[in-house]
């Protein structure tokens, strides 16, 4: 082992921690607020698990661990996901910013943060400069990248959007970690579990399911139950022989008729597989089928988390070539939000059309527009036309009097 420690928040059931585990980061400290996927955490591991609010002080102290190697965490996903509102900042459940804050606080040599494909749009431009903006005035360098589980062994796409920060004298060693060139269709990952009870069809099933499967949506508490996803989702499932209306206690008998009549549903243990976890981890879900599904479902999957998790620890260890130009470096995604922030006083709307420099004034206001759902926008009107002020972030950053917090202390058992 490196004696390289993490700090995980929003832990979930342990697929981002598993997959650390497996780079050779040791836990200090894994920080889950569901009851129940913290009693998995702590069902597998032997690390220091504490159940609640993340960002409640009574929880935990991020101060305490202060230079510790890496803080990671999967921060809630519905504030972003293109299958909700995207209310981004507005959304009781974003913990992002707060989690860029804590980095000021615990000052990590390292920072790796996933989420929703849906944190990639357009509408979240300025909300994503912001971030690296504030990890800038702590020291460090970052930058996102999209990565598709598929390309690290998994039978599913399952996009995720991965924020990596370091400082620059570590971020000079850090390489993103290479896809596979192979994929795993479903039939090749599912065919010895999906025959584990004598279906005489399930080699010809496995021929068929000769693709990779969508995304799995675990749901959450106030959306969502043991099935496969949205319509779009199950539809297809269907196309690859599975019946993505449920879960099912067992896989197929002897006597389960052609998958063209009636095609079986995934067990939990091959969404565990299908979401990267090995036979071999022996990991064990704890509580009911559809806490279950949900732990799975909504799991960082092993493997990607492991592959992420190599390239840290060989930055932080300074292996390899330095390269003259850090692969994390902090690229520019809203050049309007930079403008507007660059400057305490008030913006030409000709200003900021030079600064997007491709754009219309239309487009410039209407990204202004989208802008102004997370951050105050003050406008006001001058003989040379309008003019605008950034001012403040709504979203939560850890401030006491936040209406998320009232919320949160009112709704706990109904948010995920």
């Amino acid at each position: 082992m490196s004696g390289l420690e993490v700090v995980e928040i929003c832990a979930g059931a342990g697929g981002q921690a598993h997959g650390l585990d497996r780079a050779g980061f040791e836990h200090a400290l894994a920080i889950e607020l569901d009851f129940q996927a913290a009693e998995t955490l702590r069902a597998n591991s032997s690390w220091r698990v504490v159940e609640g609010d993340v960002a409640d002080p009574e929880v935990w102290t991020p101060a305490d661990y202060e230079g510790v190697a890496l803080l990671a965490g999967g921060v809630p996903c519905p504030p972003f996901s293109m299958a909700g509102k995207q209310l981004g900042s507005a959304d009781e459940r974003d913990l992002f910013a707060w989690a860029v804050e804590q980095v000021g606080v615990m000052k990590p040599r390292a920072l790796l943060l996933e989420n929703v494909r849906g944190l990639a749009a357009p509408r979240f431009a300025a909300y994503r400069q912001r971030v690296l903006d504030r990890l800038v005035e702590f020291g460090y360098v970052g930058d996102w990248r999209l990565l598709t589980s598929a390309d690290f062994g998994l039978a599913q796409l399952r996009p995720r959007f991965v924020l990596v920060a370091m400082r620059p004298e570590d971020a000079i060693y850090f390489r993103w970690p290479e896809p596979d060139a192979d994929r795993l269709t479903v039939g090749d990952a599912l065919r010895d579990l999906m025959g584990a009870n004598g279906w005489k069809h399930v080699d010809e099933w496995a021929e068929a399911a000769n693709g990779v499967g969508p995304t799995l949506v675990g749901g959450s508490k106030k959306h969502g139950g043991a099935d496969l996803g949205p319509t779009r989702a199950k539809q297809a499932w269907l196309k690859l022989g599975v019946d993505g209306k449920g879960i099912a206690e067992a896989a197929p008998g002897p006597d389960w008729p052609h998958f063209s009549v009636r095609p079986p549903r995934l067990t939990i243990q091959m969404v565990a597989r299908l979401q990267g976890w090995s036979d071999e981890s022996h990991w064990f879900f704890t509580g009911r089928k559809t806490s279950q599904y949900r732990q799975i479902g909504n799991a960082f999957p092993p493997p990607v988390a492991e592959a992420i998790g190599r390239s840290i620890r060989s930055a932080l260890l300074h292996e390899g070539t330095p390269h003259e130009i850090p692969e994390l470096a902090g690229s520019l995604h809203d050049p309007v939000y930079r403008e507007l922030s660059s400057s305490r006083n008030f913006v030409s709307l000709e200003r900021l059309v030079a600064a997007a420099t491709v754009g219309t004034e239309s487009l410039v206001q209407r990204q202004l527009a989208t802008l102004a759902r997370d951050f105050e926008l003050e406008q006001r009107q001058s003989d040379d036309g309008p003019m605008y002020r950034l001012g403040q972030f709504r979203g939560f950053t850890g401030q006491r009097e936040h209406e998320r917090n009232a919320y949160l202390a009112a709704n706990k058992n109904r948010v995920s």
